[in-house]
């Protein structure tokens, strides 16, 4: 009788070299080897019992509450710059803006140490603690130093003079709290995805309804401080409004603790910067060599690539320079490999993906200056209407209720009507590309500045001399607050699509910081903006466009000027999304029968 032996061959779900904490299912496997003897071969199949649907909803509530904390300050600052610390209008409309620029700036920040040292779930917990810390300091310098008589600030009870001490801590909290929601946004964003086992069949459309539940999430945050809070912010109560806000930031850390031991973790891939920085020195000291075909060029053996936990990329025909970097030479050859010198292929790809990028991230910044002008302009002009209710006083702040209420909606009828109709029009089962949307995002967002520009002139015709304030309603401003809503579906939700999809493994938060990044720079763009029309509008007598009193400006013309450079960009935008190439991910024939063999013992179970 053959001799029976029993070897143990574990099929383990690795995700970037880290095993899962599994359940095994064991089957028994019975073969002969090349002498004859047969051997029992105990395959486990590993059960990961961490991430899903369960675990990314609870990502998708710390969104929320985290979300209310930071508008909870954000949307209602303007207003706080101009009654309590006595700034005018447009120096409170450029603050705003570079406080805002700074938050979604500290994104790339979140990013970098996700990607490269800390990992989603540190830089997310790391960063949620700085948002309490700065929510705690501005709490505390609004109490001891800065509503000072309590109630000040309502619009008719004028503030004291602030002290340079709580002007200081007051500035050090606000940025505190940029940093902290800076950095938490795209890596949480990221770490939902990530709970999503990409050999699973369902895994892309797992992650596609994820980004729009997450913006989904982020509106819901954000319609509680539009409304609630900005209501008793507006009537003078800010230090109540700031501590709700804190509570919030609070709940939020909290339960994103709880989920710890559950969560779905992918290791950092190292730092970025210097594999992007060696393609680039490679292929400058080969310059003169004539770039290798395509299966010529230099690629490590395996399935897996020469970057730790990044799937191998193909090769692909965009900036051919680069391929210099993996183009093997004589010099090569000889000695140990230099990283310097020679790259492998999925390293170019990094790099090609990132330049890939850039032209379409950039179609984006000036959406981003239209989304701005609702925490700044908009708000500005809407508390020069009537926007009394009886005896209700509407906080003009609480206006981007209609923003947060349109998103809401259009996520809705984008999902359950677009998609399928789209789908069976088009073949495509997304419905519409990522490009498509963010170019539809583009031309809702210009039209949603001439609806501002139209209700700004109407506003003026209503003005009575001698009177701040216009006796036009409020609720003019509707219409352009449900186009800038409609129009994040398209531009946001796309976005945090497209550059998390089309980034490497490696730099996955990297693209989805860049959406964030686009907003920051938006914001940047606008103040600059405003500094410009200012300074070639305000000479002589001129008050300019956008003066302390809005009734002798034209604001009108401002935003028609955003519309007309957001009609220009959309012409840029549409030849740079007909020439980009989407990322083409190598799946080995190994890693395949992989996936079906564990589909298949998962079937038996």
């Amino acid at each position: 009788m053959a001799a029976i032996e029993y070897s143990t061959n574990e099929i383990a779900i690795k995700v970037n070299e880290e095993i899962i904490s599994p359940r095994q299912v064991e089957t028994v496997n019975e073969n002969e080897n090349t002498d004859g003897k047969k051997i029992k071969t105990r395959n486990y199949l590993i059960k990961k019992k961490s991430g899903g649907w369960r675990f990314a909803s609870l990502l998708l509530v710390n969104q929320g509450l985290a979300t209310l904390a930071f508008f909870g300050v954000g949307v209602n600052l303007v207003l706080f710059l101009t009654r309590v610390l006595d700034q005018e209008n447009a120096d409170a409309a450029n603050n705003v803006s570079k406080w805002t620029g700074t938050v979604y700036l500290c994104s790339l920040l979140g990013a970098f140490l996700s990607d490269s040292y800390w990992g989603r779930y540190l830089t997310c917990a790391v960063f949620q603690l700085i948002l309490v810390l700065g929510l705690g300091l501005l709490s505390l310098a609004s109490w001891l130093f800065l509503i000072n008589p309590a109630g000040c600030g309502d619009g008719i009870k004028l503030c004291k003079p602030s002290s340079s001490i709580g002007v200081g801590i007051f500035y050090l909290s606000i940025y505190l709290i940029a940093f902290g929601y800076g950095g938490h946004q795209p890596t949480i964003a990221t770490f939902g995805a990530d709970q999503f086992d990409d050999s699973h069949p369902n895994a892309a459309d797992s992650k596609a309804t994820f980004f729009c539940y997450f913006y989904f999430a982020l509106n819901v945050g954000s319609l509680f401080s539009n409304t609630i809070l900005v209501y008793y912010e507006d009537s003078g109560k800010w230090t109540l409004g700031f501590l709700v806000s804190l509570g919030s930031a609070i709940i939020a850390l909290l339960l994103y603790l709880l989920g710890t031991s559950r969560y779905r973790y992918i290791k950092p891939c190292g730092n970025p910067l210097p594999r992007v920085g060696q393609v680039f020195l490679a292929a400058y000291r080969k310059w003169d060599v004539v770039p290798a075909t395509a299966d010529a060029l230099y690629e490590v053996e395996g399935t897996e690539s020469a970057i730790k936990g990044s799937r191998k990329i193909l090769h692909s025909d965009d900036f051919k320079f680069l391929d210099k970097a993996a183009t093997i030479t004589q010099n090569d050859l000889c000695g140990p490999k230099d990283p310097w010198r020679l790259c492998t292929v999925t390293q170019v790809e990094e790099a090609k993906c990132v330049l890939k990028m850039l032209p379409i991230w950039l179609c984006t910044i000036i959406y981003s200056v239209i989304f701005t002008q609702m925490a700044s302009l908009f708000v500005e002009q809407g508390d020069v209407m009537a926007s009394k209710l009886g005896d209700f006083h509407l906080p003009a702040a609480s206006m981007s209720a209609f923003d947060i209420c349109s998103v809401l909606i259009c996520t809705g009828i984008y999902r359950q009507i677009l998609v399928p109709l789209a789908g069976r029009l088009s073949g495509n089962p997304k419905g519409l590309t990522e490009l498509q949307r963010m170019g539809i995002g583009l031309i809702i967002g210009m039209i949603a500045m001439f609806a501002a520009g139209v209700t700004e002139i109407q506003r003026l015709k209503f003005v009575t001399p001698g009177e701040k304030k216009s006796s036009l309603s409020i609720f003019w401003q509707i219409p352009q607050y449900v186009f800038v809503g409609a129009s994040e579906v398209f531009m946001y939700v796309g976005q945090l699509e497209f550059f998390n999809g089309q980034a490497p493994d490696g730099i996955k938060s990297f693209g989805s910081s860049l959406c964030m990044a686009s907003i920051s720079l938006g914001n940047y763009v606008s103040s600059l903006l405003v500094n410009m029309v200012m300074g070639i509008t305000a000479r002589g007598d001129s008050p300019g466009w956008i003066p302390a009193d809005l009734n002798a400006g034209h604001m009108d013309r401002f935003y028609f000027l955003i519309a007309g450079l957001t009609a220009l960009d959309f012409i840029i935008y549409v030849f740079c999304a007909k020439w980009y190439k989407c990322i083409n991910l190598d799946i080995s024939e190994k890693e395949i029968q992989l996936e079906e063999q564990q589909k298949q013992m998962l079937g038996k179970v």
